[in-house]
């Protein structure tokens, strides 16, 4: 099977994760559905010890991952993140939209309760929480957006969407969407990695995904925005299987 590999050298890799399919084992991968964690052995690519993860993406959530390649860039990838080090651009596909065609969002957030996990709210006693958008096309009923987090909170752009009354398309937790409907409009279009101290950061795009095609259509994007962009054929390595173990003699 191909890659869905966007870049790779000795210290990271960034994969375009497909939607659906969680990054780690946790809640969701304990109930028997595949996750990113269960390639890490086909993604070394003759290093000894296999990647692990920068950062986390929603199971729902396509497009740029990032995996530190051995322990030292790993740390050093987490850092970047935690301080706000590395540029994220989302696109996302909302219901209704904003009136104007940029803006900042300012607005803390917290967890929903103990029960919820990973869900959360607007809390003005949360962690602050800020967010710039700018509308890259509109057609009935939906806008395209470009979202880039200034802060890095567990579903800030989900919140941020629902709260401020334009939510998500296919989000079933903060937005209209059936409880278990597929296909989220929210996509992590760029990342850029300031990771080497004399050198350019790196700058890594993802397609756009199949399951947003239609809609970011209708509100004008084109395949030309996505001819330029450099990709393996896509999937992703094949899991190797567990060896057998062997037998006493």
């Amino acid at each position: 099977m191909g890659s869905r590999l966007l870049y790779r050298d000795g210290l990271m890799l960034i994969i375009d994760k497909p939607a659906g399919l969680a990054v780690h084992k946790g809640p969701q991968g304990s109930k028997g559905g595949a996750s990113i964690e269960d390639y890490f052995d086909a993604l070394r690519f003759g290093l000894p010890r296999m990647p692990a993860l920068a950062h986390r993406l929603d199971k729902e959530t396509s497009g740029c991952l990032v995996l530190g390649r051995h322990r030292k860039a790993l740390a050093d990838l987490n850092l970047m993140f935690r301080n706000g080090k590395i540029g994220k651009t989302y696109w996302a596909v909302v219901e209704g939209g904003p009136a104007t065609d940029e803006g900042e969002i300012d607005m803390p957030l917290g967890r929903l309760d103990d029960t919820r996990g990973w869900w959360m709210k607007h809390d003005p006693a949360g962690l602050p929480s800020q967010t710039r958008w700018k509308v890259m096309g509109r057609a009935e009923g939906l806008t395209w957006l470009a979202l880039e987090p200034l802060t890095g909170r567990t579903h800030q752009l989900r919140v941020h969407c629902s709260e401020l009354g334009f939510p998500i398309l296919g989000d079933n937790i903060y937005g209209s969407a059936p409880r278990h409907a597929p296909g989220m409009h929210l996509h992590a279009r760029e990342i850029v990695v300031p990771l080497y101290r004399n050198k350019p950061p790196i700058k890594v795009t993802a397609p756009a995904p199949l399951h947003m095609k239609e809609r970011l259509k209708a509100c004008g994007w084109n395949e030309e925005m996505d001819a330029s962009i450099v990709t393996a054929p896509r999937g992703l390595p094949k899991p190797r299987a567990p060896e057998p173990a062997k037998q006493p003699q």
